[in-house]
């Protein structure tokens, strides 16, 4: 049943290709993503079951969770929705969790491959999304399409979308977050707007603190700041949200922001900052106990780790090409960032108060390179949006000039979110 279960992911991959790009970009896609979807099938069974590289851990936690609640389900039926309110093992559910336990009360037992089959999917169709965003942005098709090939084959992305962690669930749920906020900005649609609450509400339940990390920029978006084009405007508005969200008394005791406030508190609590360091990829740095010290080294290493002549483990050492195809996106995208401000600020804000705010925010808790490593996927994914604009030989016109609903490219739909 498990092979049944991965053929029928794969078909999914080869519709929901076809339905979200138009038929000419579809047969360029297509390949890239069969190649994709195969090769972390292969990964997952060489490397991350193969015990090659002794990596991993949470991964087989989220599947022993589903198993659990699989077990729960045949005895009960399914039932509970998103929300936690079971007791003992089930007592911290996520979408992963309950999307593998689909899976494994399908399949009759455990079903590692078919779980990473749906997480294969998620990985191909963020790179659509990608693809799409870009498009948004301001790339043309061919700096697009760069963008998907380096967007599947990133090692680091491979290597947490080849097995049941929930990174690529995390990074889809970001980056089409981010991709709405940014299709707002250049023309309001009332459905992408209202797909946005369930869209974060997911994202609760994947990780809670990347909700907060994304509503600054989606308001920047939903408010429309397509026409403040100035930068004294965009800074004024920009420093207005942030009032409105982080000085407002009943923004900050509501449960929500407490809720998040708890988490970056644990996350910069040195006992847990301590027990990270205590690996073999661990860091340590001189700031007397206060997680805003020492900020300027923390973000060199939440950026940049792990570095070329950084000693570790063989997961660490497959990490560093990673940092160096990293470091190459990193410059095309500050030029790329210069065309975009020219052209559209706007959309230039949106995908800053996401990076420079959540590298802030990773850089109060760095701790360990491998932790810091997966953690600032997102970040990676945001900025290299900007990469394939200077990827693009003639950068497409986003400007209020462009006509709205259509596709200036043969590449695909402006929108970057997919129609599932």
């Amino acid at each position: 049943m498990e092979i049944v279960v991965v053929i029928a992911v794969l078909a999914a991959l080869v519709f929901l290709v076809h339905a979200n790009l138009t038929e000419k970009t579809a047969r360029r896609v297509l390949p890239v993503l069969l190649i994709a979807f195969a090769l972390r099938l292969v990964v997952h069974l060489t490397l991350e079951r193969g015990a090659a590289i002794g990596y991993g851990g949470d991964n087989v936690w989220y599947e022993l969770k589903a198993i659990d609640i699989a077990e729960q389900w045949r005895r009960e039926g399914v039932h509970g929705g998103l929300t936690p309110g079971d007791s003992g093992s089930l007592s911290a559910v996520g979408v992963a969790c309950q999307v593998f336990a689909f899976i494994v009360l399908i399949c009759g037992g455990p079903a590692p491959l078919a779980c990473t089959a749906v997480v294969a999917l998620i990985a191909c169709m963020l790179c659509v999304v990608m693809y799409r965003f870009a498009l948004l942005v301001g790339a043309d098709d061919r700096g697009a399409f760069k963008l998907l090939v380096v967007t599947a084959f990133m090692p680091g992305f491979l290597l947490h979308t080849s097995d049941t962690y929930k990174d690529g669930f995390n990074a889809f749920l970001v980056v089409a977050s981010l991709g709405i906020g940014v299709s707002l900005v250049r023309r309001f649609d009332l459905f992408r707007l209202l797909l946005l609450g369930p869209m974060l509400w997911l994202l609760w339940y994947v990780r809670p603190y990347m909700v907060f990390m994304c509503v600054l920029p989606l308001l920047v978006g939903v408010t429309g700041l397509k026409r403040m084009l100035s930068l004294r405007t965009l800074f004024l508005a920009t420093a207005g949200l942030t009032a409105m969200l982080f000085v407002s008394g009943a923004v900050l005791n509501s449960a929500p922001a407490e809720s998040m406030l708890a988490q970056l508190d644990q996350g910069q609590s040195a006992g847990a900052r301590r027990s990270n360091s205590g690996s073999g990829s661990g860091v340590v740095f001189e700031d007397g106990g206060d997680p805003w010290s020492a900020l300027g080294g923390k973000l060199l290493y939440t950026l940049f780790s792990p570095f070329p002549w950084t000693d570790g483990s063989t997961s660490l050492q497959l990490g560093k090409i990673d940092s160096l195809i990293w470091y190459v996106v990193l410059v095309y995208a500050v030029s790329g960032a210069r065309l975009v401000w020219r052209r559209r600020p706007s959309t230039l804000l949106i995908l800053l108060l996401f990076i420079v705010p959540g590298t802030i925010a990773y850089a109060t808790t760095m701790a360990n390179i491998g932790l810091i490593f997966r953690q600032r996927m997102p970040i990676v994914m945001a900025v290299s949006l900007l990469a394939a604009v200077a990827w693009t030989r003639r950068p497409r016109d986003t400007g209020p000039s462009a006509r709205p609903g259509r596709p200036e490219t043969t590449g695909g739909r402006p929108s970057p979110v997919p129609r599932t």
